[in-house]
């Protein structure tokens, strides 16, 4: 089973919220007022790939690449061990992380 891992933060300081937590997917909330300096670089531990649940004007980064919008019907792709970063929309983004297969 999936154990939800917040690095270095403690959960009350994660600048997200967890909705919903199986082993197959996160459904994972993140606030629009979000300072962008919490919305830190780092990496996952296993193959994820990201859905668009609600949101706007967010966007996905990879390291040494442009952001890219995080929009319905686009899904993003995050290989373990990936570093990688969102950045804050105008309201808050809601998100489904699904856990792949390695």
């Amino acid at each position: 089973m999936y154990r939800v891992d917040f690095g270095n933060m403690t959960e009350e300081q994660v600048p997200y919220e967890n909705i919903e937590v199986t082993d197959k997917y996160i459904i994972r909330k993140f606030f629009h007022n979000t300072n962008s300096e919490e919305l830190l670089w780092h990496r996952d531990r296993e193959n994820r790939l990201i859905e668009h649940i609600s949101g706007k004007n967010w966007r996905f980064q990879y390291d040494n690449e442009l952001p890219i919008p995080i929009e319905p019907n686009h899904f993003i792709d995050i290989p373990s061990g990936c570093w990688h970063r969102i950045h804050c929309g105008s309201d808050d983004l809601i998100i489904k992380i699904n856990f792949l297969e390695s």
